[in-house]
């Protein structure tokens, strides 16, 4: 907790039990709703790791640093009872990806692009690599001599031809940049350098990095040692044909000390994440048989050491596994996957038993309440993970034979100077087809059932996506101004099962607009909002929804479309995925077949939009690029409809990684709206 939270909660008790005020006053003195600037004291734990004897917990502890306008990680460290709880690096050091060594007496990191060691016993911290670039996915080796790691490495590509005639010391213009690969261009990174990730090891005493694999291919994800500590297991498409079947990865091995390269799996579709079992006779991987479908559900695999015998086991699951770990006994694994808006750790035995242990995991996406978590297994049987509420972001949690157990309070101090908004699950009916919708209704501080409040429709994006039971600050921030907030999973979200995922392939948007609709009328027929003061925003495919629903309804008094897809065929030819877009989101290319493309393009219905709209878009998006913001907007404007476009400068697609940029947002859809309110007076 930092200091002037520390401060700023004792004025709180104090006030709160100390002070004898008139009914007046206390109102006047009463905590307020949570405040813009408030995104500065958010806090949430990530990437929790126990150590093997399961008697500490190391973890990542962010934080969002005003002085420089970004989220900022520590490495923490606790007892798996709680206490003892602190921090194990200065919190200057940026650092995260902790991984205990086999014998728990070291620490390895990464901070400022490099691997560091931290040693328990001494408590000194060392940087132990020099390496080109940023390393991921550090994994100790079993007998603890080495680390391995994936790492982009720079290709030798070189112009096709010099310019002749250019001076020594002459100021001429940089040369023309020379494209030839497929994915050239990636959201959040930019234009890409000529290169692929390959994967290395390095001694765990520190020393020069080894690379490990070679050609024109991307080695990374999940690595994972064999238990003789000389071959390394990993996921790639090695395929010659890769660029065009973007998701059919395999299997493979490495021998570390002669390079030799062995494919384990040969399947079509993706196969990635290994892992050994602990007692080195299995692998467990996730994958899919790929049938070319917009939403497919991971499956949970396993097979002996030498690719033979591949089960699945989750195969009666209807739900997709974001993650797993192995238990010690190499019997048993945990699994994690959403379901019906919640994050789910199940254990999963190799016979097929499945047994749910907890259902609040989550908190890994702040901003919006998005589902997802971390979680990880000691070599004991501890199982931590970080827990999720609608309350406050992801604090660091244990599962106990008795239940779960909460080890961090990090937003008490943020709990006890604002009111935080009551959330509320709740489902209803899709009229189309009586199918079950799942939403929730977030209240603004101090909600009164006797009051009409205005209320916000909330979209989320994807829209292979779901919301859930997870603290999320920019609805909060909307609630905090006095809205009713509603957000829901319509047809097409996750966590429902694959035939609920594919309502939409390649029918997207429709029937997904009218749950929306059906989702507001059931939020009206309660009684308590202003049906003049009806909005919309969302963002992404969000986005897209809000851009098709203004255009089939004239209920919103305004619009907000965040970072939207207004016309898909210019979207699949702009995109940094594109060759993944075209073959999984459409029955065909765009040229082929554009009256498909327009039909569900809301550009196509932009003459029917009267509801004054208002457009915010990262500048450097390369997901749904700023040029479709722009086209929607030029069309508003042509058609004189009330509209401003908010352009914000570098930001990606993801408009949350800068905490300044996670408060225009809201900020933003408030301010719109607040202009399109009813006037007390009137």
């Amino acid at each position: 907790m930092r200091a002037h939270n520390i401060f700023l909660g004792l004025s709180v008790l104090l006030f709160v039990f100390t002070v004898a005020a008139e009914p007046s006053e206390q109102a006047e003195n009463q905590i307020q709703p949570l405040q813009f600037d408030d995104v500065f004291e958010m806090e949430f734990v990530s990437d929790p790791q126990p150590s093997p004897d399961g008697e500490s917990i190391v973890f990542v502890r962010n934080w969002m640093d005003r002085q420089t306008d970004r989220r900022r990680m520590s490495l923490w460290i606790v007892q798996e009872d709680g206490e003892n709880l602190q921090a194990l690096l200065d919190m200057n050091i940026n650092a995260y990806s902790p991984r205990w060594s086999p014998t728990g007496d070291r620490i390895a990191f990464i901070a400022d692009g490099q691997i560091h060691m931290y040693w328990l016993e001494s408590g000194r911290v060392s940087q132990i690599t020099q390496l080109a670039s940023s390393p991921s996915s550090v994994e100790w080796s079993p007998n603890g001599h080495w680390l391995a790691f994936s790492m982009f490495t720079a290709g030798s590509n070189t112009a096709p031809l010099q310019l002749p005639g250019q001076p020594a010391g002459a100021d001429w213009a940089a040369p023309p940049k020379f494209i030839d690969s497929m994915n050239y261009r990636s959201d959040g990174a930019g234009y890409l350098p000529d290169g692929y990730r390959h994967l290395y090891v390095v001694p765990s005493a520190g020393g020069t990095a080894i690379q490990l694999t070679s050609g024109n291919f991307h080695h990374s994800g999940q690595l994972s040692w064999a238990s003789e500590s000389d071959r390394i297991f990993f996921s790639a498409n090695r395929h010659e044909d890769w660029k065009s079947q973007p998701l059919n990865s395999e299997i493979f091995s490495i021998d570390v000390e002669t390079q030799e390269l062995q494919q384990i799996t040969q399947r079509s579709g993706p196969d990635s994440s290994p892992k050994v079992s602990p007692d080195g006779r299995r692998i467990a991987f996730l994958g899919f048989d790929d049938q070319r479908l917009a939403y497919q559900q991971n499956k949970l695999y396993v097979m002996n050491i030498d690719g033979s015998d591949i089960e699945v086991l989750t195969g009666e699951l209807d739900r997709s596994i974001n993650d797993f770990a192995w238990k010690e006994n190499s019997r048993e694994l945990v699994v994690s996957y959403n379901s019906e808006g919640r994050g789910i750790l199940a254990n999963q035995t190799l016979r097929g038993r499945h047994t749910v242990l907890v259902n609040d995991l989550g908190g890994s996406a702040y901003s919006r309440p998005y589902l997802g978590g971390d979680f990880s297994v000691s070599d004991d049987g501890l199982l931590v993970y970080t827990q999720a509420s609608t309350s406050r972001p992801a604090e660091l949690a244990a599962v106990r034979r008795s239940g779960a157990e909460t080890l961090t309070q990090f937003n008490d101090d943020l709990d006890m100077a604002r009111e935080i908004a009551d959330v509320e699950m709740f489902w209803y009916e899709s009229t189309i087809d009586e199918l079950p919708i799942q939403g929730w209704i977030m209240y603004p501080p101090g909600f009164d059932d006797t009051k009409k409040y205005p209320l916000i429709l909330e979209i989320h994006g994807g829209p292979h996506a779901a919301y859930g039971d997870v603290f999320a600050m920019e609805l909060q921030l909307m609630a905090a101004k006095g809205y009713v907030v509603l957000y829901t999973n319509p047809r097409g979200s996750t966590s429902y099962g694959m035939s609920f995922g594919n309502e939409i392939h390649h029918n997207y948007p429709s029937h997904d607009f009218q749950d929306l609709m059906d989702g507001v009328d059931a939020v009206i027929d309660r009684g308590f909002i202003n049906e003049e003061e009806l909005f919309i925003t969302g963002g992404s495919g969000g986005g897209v929804l809000t851009t098709w629903s203004i255009a089939h309804t004239d209920r919103f008094a305004a619009a907000v479309a965040v970072n939207p897809v207004i016309n898909w065929y210019s979207f699949v030819l702009n995109a940094d995925l594109y060759n993944y877009f075209t073959q999984y989101w459409f029955p065909g290319f765009p040229w082929d077949i554009p009256e498909h493309y327009l039909k569900y393009s809301p550009i196509s219905y932009v003459g029917q939009v009267n509801t004054p709209t208002l457009l915010f878009t990262g500048e450097s998006d390369h997901r749904t690029p700023i040029s479709e913001t722009e086209q929607y907007y030029q069309a508003l404007q042509l058609r004189g409809v009330e509209s401003a476009m908010v352009r914000v400068p570098g930001a990606s697609h993801a408009l949350h990684v800068r905490p300044s940029q996670l408060m225009a947002k809201p900020a933003y859809v408030t301010y719109w709206f607040d202009r399109f309110r009813q006037q007390e007076d009137e």
